[in-house]
């Protein structure tokens, strides 16, 4: 697992990259400010419910969550399951909301 900014994160995002990005908060807070990841629970994650992205193993796969503490376990998890590239988005969207707001 490595750690990207949300200033990383938004500039790459704004460059039009194509990232795998995934949201592991629950569905409501996902509801009240989303920046357009993929939605899934942590539960999906701790109940290794991952057919999804399971094909994603050698590619890039950039997590985030509210603060960065899930996201960093769900990394570790995916670490685990053989994924090289997670990036943990450090300090999550409430970084995010900090720096640029409600903006995506």
């Amino acid at each position: 697992m490595q750690n990207i900014t949300v200033e990383e994160l938004k500039a790459r995002m704004e460059a039009g990259e194509k990232l795998n990005l995934i949201d592991c908060r629950e569905p409501h807070e996902y509801a009240e400010f989303n920046i357009g990841a993929k939605l899934m629970p942590m539960g999906m994650f701790q109940h290794m419910q991952l057919d999804d992205i399971m094909g994603l193993k050698d590619e890039e796969v950039i997590i985030h969550c509210r603060s960065g503490n899930r996201s960093g376990q769900a990394c570790l998890m995916l670490d685990a399951l053989g994924f090289k590239n997670t990036k943990n988005v450090v300090g999550g969207m409430l970084d995010w909301q900090a720096k640029f707001g409600g903006q995506k």
